[in-house]
């Protein structure tokens, strides 16, 4: 554990996740506690994903309200890796207080109330949160007229945008992420997003507060692509009348059309669907002060150690998996066919994945970026074999980036649909193939060049995708066609 990040002394953990982890610090010249994110170690060359984390500092820096994760302060640490100083959470996440007590219904709906400010307040500064779950609703105290500490009144603020995008920009995501229980259907389909997706998020959520269990329990991305209507909200603990109900599944809509208009229209008419329920007598310290959730513990002192020295910086590492594939849900399997006819013409080099599954042959003025050391795919907790090659670290999201990138997937079933890219003029659509192993491959093109999604079921539990980005249609055809696989089973 290091003793300090930048000129905050660290008390200890609070987290980690793939990409960062999250200190207990204090802040000695304000005299407070903050939570302090910092970039994973393995992540510190890859340019991609350390803009992404940049970017979420930037995201809520944009936002000025109560119910939003407030960033203070940004640095960059001796080897390199930034950090983001943040408001500290020390009442936990509404996922620690489902998992004791629980709330009540007129708990439930302030939390819905509050994480809809917060939220509404991010969409009106064109960002989008993705990713609403229990996990990511924070709950902090807020002494504002130095009552105790157990009558301190707490707050429930939207965190970790970590899987944030600006809304105007969301259409050239290509990544599907998010959590498969609370995500929108569009989401998972990896369709051009907008704030009614935080919308379907926020009713899951609020579906889970009210009767105790989640409408959904998805296993994968894939089955929440196309959910069934949500079972209905009500239980023999805990009944609900018919408008209550409405209210609910009309923002669990699958066809995004059919939902609110907005977050505050959809909090707005829970509102008046619960009646006494939401509007019942909840004191101005609506949610009791859990003293066994973080606390920061005791102040540190001003006066150093002699021996608080600041732990070594550890070695560098290449990746685990290219800054690509943050930007992608990537698809493809490999055969070959008119590939001797376009090598004449072009000088090439074939790569293979580090663990010598994957390969794929490219023009030579493409390998300038190779990442083959494997991935994590979104919501999966194991590494998988992957290969991505390209003319830059950022070939996967520039406009005129060229290359290609290979990877397993943990998938019992091929997608419904492809990842799609509506700044192509023309986005092709999915075309299945039962030749071989089952396959569906996608070309758009005006991109301005072309992009190629496939995805092959090549096991029973695993599928390949292959994304390739090409300035002309041929050159793209053929590395696809390159792309081969071995020891596969």
């Amino acid at each position: 554990m290091p003793t300090r990040l930048g000129r905050y002394a660290v008390r200890r953990r609070i987290g980690s996740g793939g990409f960062a982890t999250v200190w207990l610090a204090y802040d000695e010249q304000l005299d407070s506690p903050v939570a302090i994110k910092v970039l994973a170690e393995n992540w510190t060359e890859d340019g991609h994903v350390r803009q992404r984390f940049l970017e979420e500092g930037r995201f809520l820096r944009k936002v000025e309200s109560p119910h939003v994760v407030t960033v203070y302060d940004a640095g960059s640490l001796d080897d390199d890796r930034p950090y983001l100083v943040m408001s500290y959470a020390d009442q936990g996440t509404l996922a620690d207080r489902l998992e004791t007590d629980g709330l009540t219904v007129p708990q439930a709906f302030e939390v819905i109330r509050q994480v809809g400010e917060g939220l509404h307040a991010l969409h009106q500064r064109g960002v989008l949160h993705r990713d609403i779950k229990p996990a990511n609703v924070l709950f902090r105290t807020v002494d504002t007229d130095h009552t105790p500490r157990d009558d301190a009144v707490v707050r429930a603020m939207v965190g970790d945008l970590g899987l944030g995008k600006a809304l105007d920009v969301s259409s050239r995501l290509t990544m599907i992420a998010g959590t498969p229980s609370y995500v929108a259907p569009e989401q998972a389909q990896g369709e051009h997003l907008d704030a009614r997706a935080d919308q379907f998020s926020l009713a899951a959520l609020a579906f889970l507060m009210l009767s105790g269990r989640a409408p959904y329990s998805h296993s994968s991305l894939s089955a929440a692509a196309d959910p069934p209507p949500p079972p209905p909200l009500s239980t023999p603990e805990r009944p609900f009348g018919d408008q209550v109900n409405a209210a609910v599944r009309r923002a669990l809509a699958a066809d995004r059309e059919e939902r609110y208009p907005d977050v505050l229209a959809f909090v707005s008419a829970l509102r008046e669907a619960l009646g006494e329920d939401a509007k019942g007598s909840l004191p101005t310290r609506w949610l009791p002060v859990d003293p066994d959730l973080t606390q920061p513990g005791n102040r540190p002192s001003l006066v150093p150690d002699p021996g608080d020295l600041p732990s070594p910086v550890p070695p560098k590492r290449r990746p685990r998996w290219p800054a690509a594939v943050l930007a992608l849900v990537l698809l493809a399997a490999g055969a070959v066919g008119g590939y001797a006819w376009w090598q004449e013409g072009h000088r090439t080099r074939t790569f293979t994945d580090a663990d010598g599954i994957l390969s794929v042959t490219v023009p030579s003025s493409w390998a300038r970026d190779v990442a083959p050391k494997g991935w994590t795919p979104p919501n999966s907790p194991l590494t998988q074999s992957a290969l991505s090659v390209g003319d830059s670290s950022s070939w996967a999201t520039s406009k005129h980036g060229e290359g290609v990138f290979v990877g397993l997937l943990p998938e019992d079933r091929l997608p419904q649909k492809l990842p799609g890219h509506p700044t192509c003029r023309h986005p092709g659509a999915a075309e299945h193939s039962t030749e071989g192993d089952p396959t569906l491959t996608a070309t758009s093109t005006g991109c301005p060049g072309v992009i190629i999604e496939r995805a092959t079921q090549v096991t029973s539990t695993r599928l390949l995708w292959v994304q390739v980005r090409s300035s002309d249609e041929r050159t793209a055809e053929v590395v696809l066609e390159s792309v081969a696989t071995r020891g596969i089973s």
